[in-house]
């Protein structure tokens, strides 16, 4: 009845099974290989204009940095564990208490993911790690974890969202020993618990990956954090947008940019668009977290040595794809002695009419997480 050739597009596939009326709930779940887009297709990325933010004023980009920024600093929430450092903050919601998945470099081998809890989003009790060293695989001795499908709208539940009856999580992962060595993969876990601190299920294989067909010229070396989101507008098309930062050092210099896959299930990924959606043209661009914000889009993310220092900073969109890039004072930017070196690596929330700004902090006390709000506390 239908050409099922691999050079049929999923989508249209679905499409024609439901014209057909054979879709529902007796139709088992389809299991569609790597290969379903096509292989010509899949081996490039969607086409995609990412040049022009869509009128983005003057007005709505100042309203924006009225409404999100955090000049009070508290101060550090989660020390160092036992001289070991920690960082990459994300933080969700589910039964009225909030959550935060981060890594903990330990024992200067790799990166491993923990779990802590908060009442108050202040004062943070930690639980344990849920993604420690595998001593095998493509990611044995490094997962740096990310929030998949927190609920994206500012000043919402911040609910981590399930799909297909389980939670789930993107990671950092690679196989080589110590800080963030080349390359590093993107990897895929989930849980039927993410208040527990125990370990997750991990896939097999890397989701995304600097050697992928479709992979541009500026992730070809490493991929780091990613945000994932659920848009259910599908605004690009797809369910699913993960906006993660990546490396290329060919031209003889390491800079980081900012990109945008896409996909319908979480496991099979996309490239969306031949190039960046965030770059500063040196240094570092990176660990995006996406909001929405009324109708606009906001990304928080991190810069760093493309101008002093490092700190954090946002662009906004109409699109999701095409972002203007705010020039004004910096969210968060080192000025205490524990965050004298670096701060960096945002995840925001808005919660009873404060902004929480989570970051991470290096100065004399090491590597922390930080946290810096709308009023001072």
């Amino acid at each position: 009845m239908f050409e099922t050739s691999i050079s049929v597009d999923r989508r249209q596939f679905l499409k024609r099974l439901g014209a057909a009326g054979i879709v529902g709930a007796a139709l088992p779940r389809l299991s569609f290989p790597a290969f379903a887009l096509g292989e010509t297709d899949d081996a490039k990325p969607i086409a995609a204009d990412l040049s022009t933010p869509l009128d983005v004023t003057d007005d709505e980009m100042n309203a924006v940095y009225e409404e999100i920024k955090t000049p009070f600093k508290y101060g550090i929430v989660l020390p160092q564990e036992d001289g070991d450092p920690v960082d990459s903050p994300n933080v969700f919601r589910l039964d009225g208490t909030w959550y935060m998945i981060y890594l903990r470099f330990l024992d200067k081998t790799g990166y491993v993911a923990r779990l802590a809890k908060s009442d108050d989003l202040v004062h943070w009790e930690t639980l344990g790690t849920v993604a420690p060293f595998r001593e095998k695989g493509w990611d044995a001795w490094q997962c740096s974890p990310s929030a998949a499908l927190v609920d994206h709208v500012w000043g919402g539940s911040y609910a981590l969202q399930p799909y297909d009856g389980k939670y789930w999580f993107t990671y950092i992962g690679g196989e080589g020993k110590g800080y963030e060595p080349d390359p590093l993969k993107i990897g895929l876990a989930h849980t039927d618990a993410p208040t527990v601190a125990k370990e997750w299920t991990r896939l097999d294989e890397p989701i995304m990956s600097p050697d992928d067909p479709d992979a541009r010229d500026f992730e070809k070396t490493t991929m780091y954090k990613t945000s994932v989101i659920w848009d259910r507008d599908e605004t690009l098309g797809f369910p699913f947008v993960c906006f993660y930062n990546g490396k290329s050092v060919a031209t003889g210099r390491s800079v980081e940019r900012i990109g945008i896959a896409v996909s319908d299930d979480l496991r099979r990924w996309r490239r969306y668009g031949t190039g960046p959606i965030i770059d500063n043209g040196s240094g570092i661009s990176g660990d995006p977290q996406v909001v929405k914000i009324g109708d606009l889009w906001c990304m928080f993310y991190f810069g760093a040595f493309w101008k002093p220092k490092a700190f954090d900073t946002f662009a906004v969109s109409r699109d999701l794809k095409s972002w203007r890039k705010w020039n004004g004072a910096h969210l968060v930017e080192p000025s205490k002695p524990y965050d004298q070196t670096y701060a960096h690596k945002p995840w925001v929330v808005k919660h009873d009419g404060i902004v929480y700004h989570f970051y991470n902090a290096v100065g004399d006390q090491g590597r922390c997480i930080a946290l810096a709000t709308s009023k001072e506390l």
